[in-house]
């Protein structure tokens, strides 16, 4: 499956909507419903969303990206989601290496947060060379401990 990264376009929200809520993180996070998707709107409207689609233009999951989001100063990835589908098909990597290749010509560092109970996402953030910074308790929710991690230029 030959899967391209894009600009979002609020044509692929309701896809994006559908990856979210349907993944730990949008149940834990997002479970009012309309909530993921006012959350989103507001992401698309941003221009924060990049998406990833098939050879049928079919989106398959979705990242945020908020330029100046962590100290002001350096990138932060807010979201990553992938349809329940297609998951452990690369996709999220996919994405994250897009992000890092964009990131990287005007940063040198990128963030993110992983929740404890995302113990998956956190091996793949891993793998790929993002290094745990701290922990943060409570940060979003009472008992979820989010993950700060960084990944620097090579």
């Amino acid at each position: 499956m030959g899967i391209t990264v894009i600009k979002g376009n609020i044509r692929y929200i309701n896809d994006c909507e559908y990856a979210l809520v349907n993944s730990e993180l949008g149940k834990r996070y997002f479970s009012e419903k309309g909530s993921a998707l006012k959350s989103l709107e507001d992401g698309f409207s941003k221009d924060e969303i990049y998406v990833a689609i098939d050879n049928a233009n079919n989106c398959k999951g979705f990242v945020w990206v908020i330029s100046n989001g962590i100290f002001h100063s350096f990138p932060y990835i807010h979201i990553i989601a992938v349809k329940s589908e297609d998951r452990g098909k690369g996709i999220g990597e996919t994405l994250l290496r897009f992000v890092e290749d964009i990131c990287y010509k005007n940063y040198t560092k990128l963030f993110l947060v992983v929740a404890d109970f995302n113990t998956d996402a956190k091996r793949l953030y891993e793998r790929i060379g993002y290094s745990v910074i701290g922990n943060i308790p409570n940060l979003y929710r009472n008992g979820i401990t989010e993950c700060l991690m960084m990944k620097s230029k090579e």
